[in-house]
């Protein structure tokens, strides 16, 4: 019955932990969302700068509500469609490194998990190399000599991931509901989906499965290293690895001190990580550098394969296509191309895609390049699709984040880093294998001169359709007239003005008549009443000052 009771309570005080960080988030996007809150003035900057300040808080909160909400938060900074993007390169920053829990609970852990096969481990460490939200990692010796790392999973994870997905499911219903921050995104789905990933991850047998693919991938690969899978030692709660030290991919310093060009280990990584996405279509989701060394010969290391991604074989079938539109410079082709492998969603007006398409290859095609290009081109990409009908597979956001991480890394290893000429080798056979040939530039101007035949073959009967439609009444035409549009909103702030200046006269004269009376204490009432009407009447003043600047801005411009 104790335990009972401390069971009940404890659920009840994690319930209303979560609860009042989403209450304090909702009361402060509220507050975000009134122009009169901003002192320095509502403008596009100072909304940026206040919504970044919110991304940072939102992803402490998350950091100290524990590993479900940590995992929840990497999980949404790959949905830039539900997410504004600065929110969403915030929550790309959230490294899940937590205090290592005590190394008797990890002994205790091993020796329920492994049973007798405890006896195999001649020695560990007691002070684990890393720790992070779902496990810590502890060095060990089996009998002959084999250097292993054991991956423990943190005590009472499984019931702790329960209680706060079930409470992420009653917070997402509650966020459907809202009129605004419903409208057009599924959060109860997203949140469903985000209990079947993380319920996942705690099962290390996946894990071990993604580590013996992906090692796979890469023995004819001498200079790509993957630790093999203990697989008599791992369970769903443990992991055993080759243990295989290396130098952080990114320390310059350190691999210099060894006799190791930081160009080539730049170039292995980059073009290890196209190979992943081009040849296998299975590849390392999370490629920071804490998950990246190299070994004292100059080979790459991979660790930790907890989040792997997996290009469809849809996007797999066309991506030949693809970049032979890319190469032709045709944001059109590539537009329908990205519909067929199901990229952009079918029936939506493509014409937003289609410009920034043709952005994007200008920028990625015309030299020279950018030295932030694929981190610039994840941010045109989050900016579209936010609030827009557009959805964008996860698997195609982590690729971009992936491709953006080699990028920094490249970059702090090689000044001259060009992720482009490296992933030129790659793509020239994906193009061959998808029928390029010699002619491919005849090909490409029949097919251009074959799309401008049907384009002029169809201009009559559109014409004529457009004209039927006009004879009809059908034919609409909307016209927008700035100047109107301002006088119009300024005559319904006034009429609203006038109409709340009534109602504060009116309620302050019966709070005055009642401080008059023989029960003075009932003159509040009328002054509660008020204090709403009395913010928006204020509110509603700030905006008419804010159209008269803009009427005489038109003004002094004619």
């Amino acid at each position: 019955m104790f335990s009972f009771s401390l069971g009940f309570f404890w659920r009840l005080f994690r319930a209303l932990r979560i609860w009042s960080t989403v209450l304090n988030l909702i009361l402060l996007l509220c507050w975000d969302s009134w122009s009169w809150t901003y002192l320095k003035g509502f403008t596009k900057v100072t909304r940026e700068s206040r919504q970044r300040q919110r991304a940072a808080w939102f992803t402490a909160q998350l950091l100290h509500l524990g590993s479900a909400f940590i995992k929840l938060g990497q999980l949404l900074s790959a949905r830039p469609d539900v997410l504004p993007s600065g929110w969403v390169v915030e929550l790309a920053t959230l490294q899940d490194k937590v205090p290592p829990f005590s190394f008797t609970k990890a002994k205790s852990i091993l020796e329920r998990e492994l049973g007798g096969r405890c006896s195999e481990i001649v020695d560990i460490d007691q002070e684990p190399l890393g720790a992070a939200s779902l496990a810590q990692v502890h060095r060990a010796t089996l009998q002959g000599g084999r250097q292993v790392v054991f991956k423990v999973q943190r005590p009472g994870l499984q019931r702790l991931f329960r209680l706060d997905l079930e409470v992420m499911q009653q917070v997402a219903g509650v966020v459907q509901c809202h009129p605004k921050w419903g409208r057009g995104r599924d959060w109860v789905g997203i949140a469903k989906e985000c209990r079947r990933v993380l319920l996942r991850e705690l099962d290390f047998t996946l894990e071990a499965q993604y580590a013996a693919r992906f090692r796979q991938q890469f023995l004819d690969e001498s200079r790509v290293r993957i630790p093999s899978v203990s697989w008599e030692l791992s369970t769903r709660c443990v992991l055993c690895l080759d243990y295989l030290p290396g130098i952080k991919v990114n320390d310059r310093e350190a691999l210099l001190a060894v006799g190791i060009d930081p160009v080539e280990v730049a170039q292995l990584g980059a073009a290890s990580y196209l190979r992943q996405l081009v040849e296998f279509g299975f590849f390392h989701a999370d490629p920071h550098p804490g998950n990246l060394a190299v070994a004292a010969d100059g080979s790459l290391i991979y660790y930790d394969f907890g989040m792997m991604g997996l290009v469809s074989d849809g996007l797999r079938s066309r991506l030949g296509a693809m970049v032979r539109a890319a190469a032709a410079g045709d944001a059109a082709a590539l537009v329908d191309e990205l519909q067929l492998a199901g990229l952009v969603a079918s029936g939506v007006d493509v014409g937003p895609v289609r410009r920034l398409v043709r952005v994007m290859l200008k920028q990625a095609l015309t030299p020279p390049f950018s030295a932030s290009l694929i981190d610039k081109l994840s941010g045109d990409l989050y900016e579209l699709v936010y609030g827009k009908p557009f959805r964008i597979p996860v698997e195609l956001i982590f690729v971009m984040r992936a491709l953006s991480t080699f990028e920094g890394v490249g970059r702090s290893l090689d000044p001259g880093f060009n992720l482009m000429a490296i992933a030129k080798p790659y793509l020239l056979p994906i193009m061959k294998s998808s029928g390029s040939g010699s002619n491919d530039l005849i090909n490409e101007l029949g097919r251009q001169v074959g799309a401008i035949g049907s384009r002029a073959v169809a201009l009559p009967r559109r014409l004529d359709e457009s004209l039927e439609r006009l004879e009809q009444g059908d034919l609409q035409l909307q016209i927008r007239m700035g100047e109107s549009d301002r006088q119009l909103r300024r005559m319904v702030y006034a009429q609203n003005a006038i109409a709340q200046s009534v109602l504060l006269g009116f309620l302050s004269l019966s709070a005055a008549l009642l401080a008059a009376s023989s029960r003075p204490i009932w003159a509040w009432i009328p002054l509660g009443v008020a204090t709403p009407f009395f913010l928006s009447w204020v509110k509603l003043q700030i905006k008419l000052g804010r159209e008269g600047r803009l009427d005489n801005i038109a003004t002094s411009r004619k």
